[in-house]
């Protein structure tokens, strides 16, 4: 299709700012991006669209359009929304190279007008392919009802006879066609995960082909402009994307396919991409409930305004609640080798993917999740629909050693030889108070996991024992919120029952577990006095019997 043809589109809501005599250029597919080098995923004769988030100042924008050029694009389309209008300087380098540039409206998504180009484009191919491309993008254009990647997987199967998945870059199944039948095996699809990273960092060229348990796999990255050109080394633009990219997984061998065929899978691609960027698009508003409390928390904002903003965030985290959740807290961070810094992102997006649970597929599944990042690292806020207490006293919730169970593999093949993922976990807390030491606790945690050898490590709370509380390097946040976690339970109890479990608790160990002493102590018969330590451990999930409990409780109501 001609560049024309899309101006002369009143649905797409685009505007000339350049280029009056290079309309009669042909565009061949589209690409949606904000990196400051887009050229690697670049083939020519590319629309390209941007939301303008790579450019901080003027001098930005001639690098921008001169590896544009560079690449052999026919357009360049920037989206209004981020700064209300296309910048001068901007306007004056396309000028300068030839490159014609659009401005596209606010109230126009990119989405809409990537469905419009590919359906163009594919209308002009030949054949039934084309064809099938347009079923396809029906399917995907029709919203949420239409089945979303689903959909377009099984026309892939019932008229190409492919069976193919979606895997999240950590191997989670997204989707997959009717016709793949059984879901792959986890271990398959840590095995393409791993390779697909490798091979991306690697700058090889995809499809990537992929030998597991006896079949050949091709792998698709699902990003606009999938065809990324051989590449040395691993730029910072591949280590912004790697690590949150989508693939498709096509069991087929890609290598012998004619040109129109592997057109087509990346065609599929660009669709599939849009499905991914609805997903993207459905995160803002956590994301920034999240980036809102951990300011409060990060700026010693009052407990009650903290409050105030965790109850907004619980209903929309977990609707139908209908009480207030307890939250954990997980931090991560993403460290290159080349001492790369402003990682937060990077480690926001991996970190949403890893907090969706393995064993759920779909995208939706990661409504339950805020994450929030600051330069070098990301915060999430898990909320727990209520404190859950299991037999031996444990608390559950996201516990680290199996928040990284199912994505080693794929993150260690990644990164090896490049960089490392740490992950922190705290406890859970029970109110906004103890929220800051959960995010001191966490970023301790992480601390302890960096400090182990791999690429892909985790600490929790649980491994924060007492004895280390007492060395000076630990964050005085940490050390409150142990004490909260042990005393908080108890001082509940008794507000709401006025039972004096915390009197009898210091006076039990200041008699040395003597039971005889302590109901002398506190006037109190011994079997009631049995009965409010049976609480206290109950409540806790502690043994008054065990030395290590008692001390733990000494060193708690000491520090409070």
């Amino acid at each position: 299709m001609r560049l024309r043809a899309l101006l002369d589109t009143d649905a797409l809501g685009l505007k000339l700012l350049g280029g009056e005599d290079e309309l009669d250029r042909s565009v061949r597919g589209v690409m949606t991006t904000d990196l400051r080098d887009p050229s690697r995923y670049l083939s020519g004769g590319e629309l390209v669209l941007t939301g303008l988030a790579w450019r901080r100042d003027a001098d930005d924008s001639e690098p921008f359009v001169r590896l544009l050029v560079q690449s052999g694009v026919s357009a360049l389309a920037a989206g209004e929304a981020e700064l209300g209008s296309v910048p001068e300087d901007l306007v004056l380098a396309c000028v300068r190279h030839r490159l014609p540039l659009f401005a596209v409206h606010e109230s126009v998504a990119f989405a809409t007008i990537t469905e419009h180009v590919v359906r163009q484009v594919s209308g002009e191919r030949a054949g039934d392919l084309a064809a099938v491309v347009d079923r396809h993008r029906r399917m995907m254009t029709s919203g949420p009802a239409g089945g979303g990647p689903d959909v377009v997987l099984d026309l892939l199967g019932s008229d190409l006879d492919l069976r193919a998945w979606v895997l999240s870059p950590t191997g989670r199944p997204v989707a997959g066609s009717k016709a793949a039948g059984p879901a792959l095996p986890a271990e398959v699809c840590a095995r393409l995960a791993a390779e697909h990273l490798a091979a991306t960092r690697a700058g090889r060229r995809a499809p990537h082909r992929v030998q597991a348990a006896g079949s050949t796999y091709s792998v698709f990255p699902v990003r606009a402009g999938a065809r990324a050109p051989q590449a040395v080394g691993v730029s910072r633009e591949v280590r912004e994307t790697v690590l949150s990219d989508w693939l498709l997984v096509v069991e087929a061998d890609a290598g012998d396919w004619a040109e129109e065929r592997l057109d087509l899978l990346y065609g599929v691609t660009q669709l599939i991409a849009v499905e991914r960027d609805r997903r993207d698009a459905a995160r803002t508003v956590r994301r920034r409930l999240a980036q809102e409390v951990l300011e409060l928390v990060q700026t010693g904002a009052a407990p009650a305004e903290i409050a105030a903003r965790l109850r907004v965030a619980a209903p929309v985290l977990l609707p139908g609640l209908g009480a207030a959740p307890h939250w954990q807290v997980v931090v991560a961070r993403v460290e290159w080798e080349d001492g790369t810094t402003e990682t937060g992102p990077v480690a926001q997006s991996l970190l949403e993917e890893i907090l969706v649970d393995p064993h759920a597929t779909g995208p939706e599944h990661s409504d339950r999740i805020a994450v929030a990042h600051t330069g070098d690292e990301a915060v999430a806020l898990v909320p727990l629909p209520a404190v859950a207490t299991e037999h031996d006293g444990s608390e559950t919730g996201v516990l680290a050693d199996a928040l990284l169970e199912s994505v080693r593999e794929p993150l260690s093949a990644g990164l090896d030889g490049d960089g490392r993922v740490t992950l922190g976990v705290s406890a859970a807390v029970h109110s906004a108070e103890g929220l800051r030491g959960a995010l001191e606790e966490a970023r301790h945690a992480r601390r302890v996991a960096a400090a182990r050898p791999g690429r892909v490590c985790a600490a929790g709370h649980q491994e924060l024992a007492s004895h280390v509380l007492l060395l000076p390097f630990v964050p005085d946040d940490v050390r409150r919120a142990f004490t909260a976690r042990l005393l908080d339970p108890l001082r509940d109890y008794d507000r709401r029952h006025r039972a004096e479990l915390i009197p009898t608790l210091e006076a039990f160990l200041d008699s040395d577990g003597s039971w005889t002493r302590c109901a002398n102590r506190l006037h109190l018969h011994v079997n009631t006095l049995r009965y409010r330590v049976g609480r206290i451990e109950q409540l806790t999930g502690r043994d008054l019997s065990r030395l290590e409990d008692k001390l733990d409780f000494f060193l708690a109501l000491r520090m409070s």
